[in-house]
């Protein structure tokens, strides 16, 4: 029978028996794994299909482990990626979500994917976005929602603002060759910023999210410990407080910088002298991009205001220029300058010829600020800064500091790179926000019994640099529900992202007509044991669902302040030429094209076996054929007349040919076993590899442990090609599916002096352990250590200087 009629027949029965069902009640083995769902802008892809794969033979493995597992999907359906898609096609957003809904769901089915679709979600269907505004309320009554004006990062093509996490490189992130502008709007916030210190103290709680990532969030919240100084406007007498972490070098201000949108600024250019020349470098300014601003390789420029500020440390007046690479958003909009130590302000006052002074010396020498090449940044040896000369910077940071409290100019801080989260959009096709605007009593939440704002049906969707829905009459005039006076619905939307921030919870629940989600299946459920998406999502959903959770958490709806145990990205599918698979490449590989082509088993097969989950693979037909040949092999090696008796459970008795088999199985089941677990999929499929060349055709016919090969390697298939290896457990004569048969166990005494277990180290640090042959040689060691991918993580980006083995004993790695 051709592979593609097997996977219908299997993927037929399993749909009748509902074997991915949740469980009501999973106890003690409960198992809650999801992947990132998707956007429904076009068909199922590649990279889903690797991403989704990843996921089914998780479920496979863990069910056939005894794990009562959850494993839901929906559609990630509003926002940006399905109403650009559906303006390119030029058909309503409604209309283009559902139509690819449904094609990706029939998609995903065709692929045999073990999804519980009775919890199927998609955040644009009323009953979904209904809870997403039940969380803005909340976050609205917790004061954790909130409208004000802002500096904001505009997206001229999609005609509507950006949150920081979505600028990339200066330019949209739906358009990498878009620049972003910089626009002043009134505009909705949740407050991250909150939560800035949970969120980054919780990191060290995540012990299965990868080092990678949880860095990523940590430079991305940015603590900074340091001082606020109040330095002042010498001709008006206004306070210009500043953040610093280094007070050290506050006697060594010989500049101060303003950032043009500064609140201060707007005032300041009033009575600027320079007035002019101040407004067109403020006009020029809000033509770029924050990313732009800042970038580390633009000259940084500024225009003197002719305005001087008092430094409260030692009296001194400084002139203030008002520079882009300031940003607003950034403690109050403005830095103190020290030129001789740090280097940004060293290049800005060599170029606009301002002083430099010396107040910090390296030890044992002295520096002549005329002579400077460079700042110099290290710690060293106070000078000129009063009666703080001589002392050590670093003891003399915490005096300063404490000088400046004792008279009422300065103060310890703490401040956070971390920005609040922008969360209001002018475009069409997101939840509306769910606030009425009046005139007697301002902002008033939605009550809750109100919910849905539904999002009306409208022809007219296209951005237009405003709300669309501000002039739908019917939508926007409503009465305020405090007083009953006429009153204005906000006519913005969520971004997409807010409708992601929870989605893990409305799975719990997703047929809850009164609550987002019953407390009880959340304690039931929570949090995610495994979590699969890529590591782009640092710094914006992956970010944005911890705060989320917590706030839950905080209102005592959630029993965990964490939403995911172990998060895994995988890496990206790349062409034979290893260029990223795009539609405006023409080099996009359809999965439904594949399994009509291939077979669905073949095609996962070949994707997993092609490199490590988490790394990039390049997709290539000589894969494809490769495991067409192995599972063939597999196929054509279990027949349905082998030997039901041929059984053992025990080395003892076997003679030489089965003994040896014996072992080799035993062997073949702990290395798949220890791969599964350590996310090595690609080497447990080289391990069946490896055992397909040891066992022959003739000893399914003469062996005496026939049946008990073809048994387990029935089940060691089934997380890999589920739909072959159903096929197999059936030949072999079962009546119940073989993923709710026992993964095979394996005796340890029988291969206990085959292999040894050694520690590994990378960089003198134990990161695992790998089960190799006791005379394995150097090379061979190395290569079985990085396929455990905790192993392989502590090494990725750097090159390996040296190793230290000794065999059956250790294995130290150095790496820089």
């Amino acid at each position: 029978m051709p592979y593609q009629d097997i996977e219908k027949k299997w993927q037929s029965r399993w749909r009748d028996a509902a074997i991915f069902k949740t469980p009501d009640d999973p106890g003690e083995d409960k198992y809650y794994l999801m992947e990132m769902f998707a956007y429904p802008s076009g068909d199922v892809h590649i990279g889903h299909f690797r991403n989704y794969s990843i996921g089914d033979l998780v479920w496979r493995y863990m069910k056939m482990r005894g794990k009562n597992i959850m494993h839901p999907f929906g559609w990630d359906s509003f926002g940006l990626p399905a109403e650009q898609a559906a303006i390119k096609h030029k058909i309503h957003p409604g209309e283009w979500t559902e139509k690819n809904i449904a094609t990706g769901k029939s998609t995903l089915q065709a692929l045999g994917m073990s999804f519980d679709w009775d919890r199927e979600i998609a955040t644009s269907r009323p009953y979904y976005y209904k809870w997403t505004q039940w969380v803005f309320v909340q976050l609205y009554k917790m004061g954790l929602a909130y409208q004000k004006e802002a500096a904001v990062n505009w997206c001229p093509e999609c005609n509507t603002v950006l949150a920081n996490e979505q600028v990339v490189g200066g330019c949209c992130w739906r358009h990498d060759d878009t620049p972003v502008e910089r626009k002043f709007l009134k505009q909705w916030f949740f407050k991250t910023t909150a939560y800035a210190q949970r969120l980054l103290d919780d990191l060290d709680k995540l012990e299965h999210w990868s080092d990678a990532l949880k860095n990523i969030q940590r430079y991305w919240i940015g603590r900074s410990e340091g001082a606020n100084i109040k330095f002042f406007i010498a001709e008006t007498g206004d306070e210009l407080p500043i953040f610093t972490t280094r007070p050290d070098t506050v006697y060594g201000v010989t500049f101060m910088a303003i950032a043009p949108e500064a609140e201060l600024m707007k005032k300041l250019v009033e009575v600027c002298p320079n007035r002019e020349a101040v407004e067109n470098y403020i006009r020029e300014s809000s033509l770029k991009s924050e990313i732009e601003r800042v970038a580390e390789d633009r000259e940084k420029d500024g225009v003197p205001t002719g305005l001087h500020v008092r430094n409260p440390f030692n009296g001194e007046d400084v002139p203030l220029f008002v520079a882009d690479y300031v940003l607003a958003g950034y403690g109050s909009g403005a830095v103190m300058a020290v030129p001789a130590h740090d280097q940004r302000d060293f290049e800005f006052a060599r170029k606009y010829n301002i002083d430099i002074k010396v107040v910090i010396n390296p030890e044992g020498a002295i520096l002549d600020a005329d002579e400077m090449t460079e700042a110099f940044t290290e710690h060293g040896i106070m000078t000129n800064s009063a009666q703080f000369d001589d002392m050590p910077s670093e003891e003399a940071k915490s005096k300063i500091v404490d000088f400046g409290e004792e008279n009422g100019f300065a103060e310890r801080a703490i401040q956070f790179r971390l920005r609040d989260w922008l969360i209001s959009r002018q475009r069409y096709w997101g939840a509306p926000i769910p606030i009425i605007h009046c005139k007697t009593c301002g902002e008033v939440p939605v009550p809750e019994e109100s919910l849905p704002v539904v999002l009306p049906h409208v022809e007219d969707f296209l951005p237009k640099g405003r709300s669309p829905l501000a002039d739908v009459h019917e939508f926007i005039d409503t009465t305020c529900p405090k007083c009953g006076e006429p009153a204005r619905r906000d006519a913005d939307t969520m971004d997409t992202y807010v409708c992601s921030s929870w989605y893990e919870l409305r799975y719990l629940d997703p047929h809850n007509d009164s609550a987002p989600f019953d407390i009880e299946e959340a304690k039931k459920w929570m949090p995610v044991d495994f979590y699969i998406g890529g590591i782009e999502h640092a710094t914006s959903h992956l970010l944005y669902f911890r705060f989320i959770a917590k706030a839950l958490f905080d209102l005592g709806w959630l029993p965990v302040d964490e939403p995911v145990v172990k998060m895994f990205n995988h890496g990206m599918v790349c062409d034979e030429h290893g260029d990223k698979m795009s539609k405006s490449k023409g080099n996009v590989i359809s999965p439904i094209v594949l399994a009509k082509e291939h077979g669905v088993d073949v095609s996962r097969t070949a994707m997993l076996f092609f490199a490590p989950p988490g790394h990039e693979i390049s997709w290539n037909e000589d894969g494809m054929k490769g495991a067409e040949r192995f599972l063939r092999k597999v196929d054509n090696l279990i027949t349905a007349d082998i030997d039901r008796t041929a059984v053992a459970c025990s080395i003892d008795g076997l003679f030489e040919r089965d003994a040896e088999l014996f072992k080799a199985l035993n062997r073949t089941i702990k290395a798949v076993t220890d791969d599964i677990e350590g996310m090595a999929y690609n080497t447990a499929i080289a391990r069946l590899m490896e055992f397909m060349n040891i066992v022959t055709p003739e000893d399914m016919t003469n062996s005496r442990i026939a049946f008990t090969i073809a048994d387990s390697l029935t089940k060691l298939l089934a997380p890999f090609a589920p739909h072959l290896a159903e096929e197999l457990n059936e030949r072999l004569g079962h009546k119940d599916f073989v993923v709710n048969r026992e993964w095979p166990a394996f005796d340890e005494s029988v291969i206990a002096h085959d292999t040894v277990e050694i520690g590994v180290q990378v960089n003198g640090e134990v990161r695992g352990a790998r089960e190799i042959s006791p005379d394995a040689a150097q090379d061979e060691a190395v290569a079985s250590a990085l396929e455990v991918s905790n192993i392989a993580r502590n090494i990725e980006g750097k090159r390996i200087v040296k190793v230290i083995y000794v065999p059956g004993r250790i294995l130290n790695i150095i790496a820089k």
